[in-house]
C-alpha cells in the first residue's frame, strides 16, 4: 500500500514485524560479506521487499548500519536480564554475562554478530552519526557492568572497590578479547577469553573462582 505521494505504508504491527526483519536481514549480510560490500538492495532481496520500502524505513545504509546493531542490543539484554533474574547470587549474575559475552553455547547470536560490531566500530571513527551511538552503546554496557558491581558489593559478596572503574576495565578487557575471537586468533579462543575475564573479575572483586569447576551459576 502506498500513500498520495506514492511512499510505502503499512499498518502497525506489520510495520514493526517488517522493520524487523530487515534488520534481522542486515544482520546477516553484514556478517556474510562486511558493512562495505551490503547494498540496501541486498537486505531487499534478502528480506524479500523493494529496495524503496528499505530506505523509506531507514534512509541511509549508515542508519541501517545502526539500527541494526540497537536491534541486536536491545535483543541481547532482553536476553541477558531474563537469564540473571533467575540467579542466586551476584557473582553468578557476573558470570553468566562475561559467558554470554564469550562463550558461543551461551548465546550464538552474540558471536554470529561480532563481525557485525567489528564494521559498527570501524565506523564510528568516520562517521559522527555512527560515533554516537557507538558511544551511547558502550555507556549502557559500563553502566550494566558498574551496577552488577555495586549490587554485589551490597550483598556483601564483592569487596570495596570503584565500580565505574572496574567496569571501564572489564568492559574494555571483553570487547579486546572479543575482536580476536571474532578473528579467529590462534592462540585467544572463547574459552581461553573467558577465562581471562573471569580471573580478572574474581581477583579484583575478591570472589572465589577457579577454571574446571562448575559454574558459580550452577
Amino acid at each position: 500500500m502506498t500513500d498520495t505521494g506514492g511512499t510505502p505504508v503499512e499498518t502497525p504491527g506489520t510495520a514493526d514485524l517488517r522493520r524487523q526483519q530487515m534488520l534481522r536481514a542486515a544482520l546477516d549480510i553484514i556478517s556474510e560479506r562486511g558493512y562495505p560490500d551490503t547494498r540496501i538492495a541486498d537486505v531487499a532481496e534478502r528480506s524479500g521487499i523493494s529496495p524503496a520500502l528499505v530506505i523509506y524505513y531507514f534512509q541511509t545504509k549508515d542508519r541501517l548500519l545502526t539500527e541494526a546493531i540497537r536491534f541486536s542490543e536491545e535483543s541481547w539484554y532482553s536476553a541477558a536480564q531474563q537469564r540473571l533474574t533467575s540467579l542466586p547470587t551476584d557473582a553468578a549474575r557476573l558470570e553468566a554475562v562475561v559467558a554470554m559475552i564469550c562463550l558461543p553455547e551461551e548465546d550464538p547470536e552474540q558471536h554470529s554478530s561480532w563481525p557485525v560490531w567489528l564494521d559498527f566500530w570501524a565506523q564510528a571513527a568516520r562517521n559522527a552519526e555512527v560515533a554516537i551511538v557507538r558511544q551511547r552503546a558502550d555507556e549502557r554496557w559500563r553502566d550494566t557492568i558498574g551496577s552488577l558491581v555495586r549490587d554485589g558489593q551490597a550483598s556483601g559478596e564483592f569487596r570495596d572497590v570503584n565500580a565505574a572503574d572496574f567496569a571501564v576495565l572489564l568492559s574494555s578487557l571483553l570487547n579486546g578479547l572479543a575482536i580476536q575471537i571474532a578473528l579467529n586468533d590462534p592462540v585467544v579462543d572463547a574459552a581461553g577469553a573467558f577465562e581471562v575475564c573471569m580471573r580478572f573479575a574474581a581477583g579484583a572483586l575478591g570472589f572465589d573462582w577457579a577454571p574446571g569447576r562448575p559454574r558459580v551459576l550452577d
